[in-house]
This record gives structure tokens, sequence and C-alpha cells, in this order.
């Protein structure tokens, strides 16, 4: 049984059509799948099960009808700010866990938090007794009700998804179901109206055939960002759960092209390798922690959201790693001041993969990938569990278009020299959501140009 993570899927943007002489864009993408496959612990207990009666209707039972009303959101703005803190927490757990790890050391570490709190919560849809208790306590969610939860992400799914020229954000969900097996009706209906996940059948009997539906699944919803997450899949599988957020925005103020340039980048005092350094002299809001070593800055998009960068002093990343909190990332921003700033931001394009089977186990969530496994909210009459947790995220970071953009971006500057701000060795960033105050993406750059 399986979880895959990767980027999630991809089709045509409102972004994707620029024609390179119209504007010049500074660009950033952000893509991610979260996948679960769940599949037979005990498959004696499938054997004989009437596959016929369901197939027939059963696309039709999945789908959620388009023209169905959307619930009304009024009043739950409060309740949808309460996830964040706990999403918070659960991000600088994982993240710790993930830094920690012998393999982590200099290699880039990216993913969405948010993304993996979503998933889980709908893996919980599915959850009876101590699988569920596990689930929402590693997730922090042990002071609120299903429904809460539910509506809450019901309501941040409503608030986050942004299409426009300024800034695409689509987020959502699907299951694979496999063919002739009828999860239970709830279930279903749950996810599509909570979660926006959009389910459809497929053969798992036939491994290829199955491998190259979810892959096509998760392309589409990524924007071709992740084409072949799904390696292999165990025929034994009876669902894939996948949740996806897919982000790409343009700079408030764009880089300009000219003076992009080669510099160095220090992976660590032994290494260093050759960048693509974009440079831009402006306005932004930054920080100069002295007493914790670290240098903050926001550069923010158009539309509402931001990227954190922290740098912490050089030598100093694993203390900052260790006191890295919600708390800190507040303070930080509490700090901030607008301040003319020569910024140099290296020009990248990574991707990492996860396998979180193992680290979800370690920070609480063990009944879910184990023969205890109660997902009876899922199957009354088949009992499920976990397999793998696999999340593969992937960063963009990038100018494009042409000079024009940039002769219409004017700044009033101070006399005053500007402060540098060089990112030239491993930083921390943060993809935060201004308005529900969600971190979307984070991670540690270690070497730009490892792919």
């Amino acid at each position: 049984m399986r979880i895959k993570a990767g980027v999630n899927p991809c089709c045509t943007s409102p972004l994707g059509h620029d024609t390179g002489g119209d504007k010049m864009w500074g660009k950033i993408q952000y893509c991610l799948t979260f996948s679960l496959l769940l599949m037979v612990a005990l498959a004696d207990h499938h054997e004989g099960h009437d596959h016929g009666e369901h197939s027939a209707d059963h696309h039709h039972h999945l789908h959620h009808g388009k023209d169905e009303p959307h619930p009304s959101h009024s009043g739950k703005d409060e309740l949808c700010h309460t996830l964040s803190p706990h999403n918070a927490d659960f991000a600088f757990s994982l993240y710790n866990k993930l830094s920690n790890n012998a393999d982590a050391k200099g290699k880039n570490i990216f993913f969405s938090p948010l993304s993996i709190s979503m998933a889980l919560s709908m893996l919980a849809l599915g959850a009876k007794g101590e699988t569920h208790s596990q689930i929402f306590s590693t997730l922090g969610y042990s002071s609120l009700t299903e429904d809460q939860v539910n509506e809450a992400y019901e309501h941040l799914l409503h608030m986050l998804d942004h299409s426009q020229e300024a800034m695409l954000l689509e987020t959502g969900g699907g299951l694979a179901v496999r063919e002739g097996f009828k999860p239970v009706d709830k279930f279903l209906k749950d996810l599509q109206h909570f979660y926006h996940a959009e389910a459809f059948t497929v053969d798992f009997s036939k491994s290829d055939v199955a491998v190259q539906e979810i892959n096509k699944f998760i392309a589409k919803k990524t924007k071709d960002t992740i084409t072949d997450m799904v390696k292999s899949l165990d025929p034994d599988t009876i669902m894939v759960l996948i949740n996806y957020i897919y982000f790409r925005g343009k700079w408030e103020k764009p880089f300009e092209v000219e003076h992009t340039h080669k510099a160095d980048f220090h992976v660590d005092e032994n290494t260093k390798v050759t960048v693509d350094m974009m440079k831009r002299t402006g306005r932004y809001d930054m920080y100069h922690d002295v007493s914790n070593f670290t240098s903050v800055i926001m550069v923010p998009y158009k539309g509402n959201t931001s990227m954190m960068i922290i740098l912490p002093d050089e030598g100093k990343m694993e203390e900052v790693e260790k006191h890295l909190s919600k708390e800190a990332l507040s303070y930080w921003h509490d700090k901030l001041f607008r301040s003319s700033v020569d910024l140099y931001l290296p020009k990248f394009s990574i991707s990492a993969s996860f396998s979180l089977g193992d680290t979800l186990k370690e920070l609480g969530i063990v009944d879910a990938f184990s023969d205890n496994a109660d997902f009876s909210g899922m199957s009354e009459e088949t009992k499920l569990k976990a397999s793998k947790v696999l999340h593969q995220a992937v960063l963009k970071v990038d100018e494009k278009g042409t000079e024009a953009a940039a002769a219409t971006t004017i700044e009033i500057m101070p006399m005053s020299l500007p402060d540098t701000m060089i990112l030239n060795r491993p930083f921390l960033v943060f993809i935060v959501e201004d308005s529900t105050k969600s971190i979307l993406f984070m991670g540690k750059i270690s070497n730009p140009t490892e792919q």
C-alpha cells in the first residue's frame, strides 16, 4: 500500500500564455501532490465480493454534481483560521524530522505542509477509533471535532482557490478506486464535499494501466509539472488518495533579466557551485535578528502570497533550524520594516521527494500502517490499511519575459545606501498565503543546482 506525494497535475493555466513581449514576469511555481494508496490488509476478506454489482454505475456514483449549490461560508472564517496554528506546528515537527535525517545533510528539503495535513485529514474521514485519534493527535486537532476540521478545510479550499492573471493557486483531491470495489457512501460524499476530491475507477489488476491513469490525473492537476510520480502499484491496491496544491505567482516587483549573472553559491565550507544569480534593488520588508544570527526578507507576489526567506549567518543554519517554530516566524514577521535592499536571489529549479511512512509513525500515526488499522469508515466489509506515503514537491524560481515591464515599475528610493542581502549560502524558504496565514510550502535550499 502506498502513499505517493508528488507535484500536482498540470494543464495549461492563465499564466502559461505569456507571449514574452508584453511583460516581464518574475515567476515562481510550486507544485505538489500527496497520494495515499490504501490496499487490502487481509486479501481473503475481499474474495467473493460481487464485482459486477457496482461497476455499471460506479463512475456516476463517485462524481460530485457540478450543479450542486455551494454551501454558504458565512461564519466559517474564524474556524478556517483555527487550522493555521495547528498546521504550522505540524509543519515544523515534520521539518525537524526530515532535516535531522542522516540522508538530508546537504540536501534540499521542500514540501507542502498544508497538502500533507489536508491529505491526512482526508484519510481521517475513513478512520475510526484509535486510528482516527492518532491522526488527529499528530495533526494537532485533538481539541477540534471532525465536523469542525472538515468544515474548516471546505472553507479554506474555497478561500485558497485563485485563478486570475496575477496568481494561480489551485487545491483539491482525487480518489482512484479499484473497479468493482464500493467504498462507504458517506466517505465518498465527504471527500467530494469538503475536499473537492474527484473520484475515478482504476483497474489495479493491470498495474501498468493503473500507473498511467493515476499519473495522468496528477499531471493534469499540476500543469504537467509532475508526470511520472507513481512508478509502480501493488495489484492488491484498493484505493489511491491524492491531494494536490499548485501555485504559480508573479513577483510583485520583477527581476530584470539583464542583471542576472553567474555567481558562486556556497553549499558548505568545502563546496561551492555556480548559479544564475538574479539581482534587484528595491523596497522590501526585512529584519536583521542579530541575537538569533538571522536575516529575514519578504518578497511579495502579486495577489496575497509572499515568499519569506530566512538567511542564517554563516555556519549558523543548524542553530537556527533548532529554534524554528510558528512563534519564531511570527516574531520575525512582526519585526519587519521597509528598507531599500540590493537583493541577490539564485534562479533555480529543484525537486524534493520523501517517503513519509516511517516519519509519520515517529510522529504518532502508527495504527494506520499496521494490521490494527481501522478504516471501517471507508469499507465495512474489507479490512484496509495504509502502506507507503510518498511526497514530492517541485519549486521553480526565475524571471520570465522581456524588459518592457521593468521599465514600468518605478520606485521612489531613499538617498541612503541600500542594505544588501546575498543568498549565496543555504537558506530557508516559506510560501505563505496571507489571508489564511497558511504555510503553503516550506523548505531549505542547500544546493540550487541539485535537481
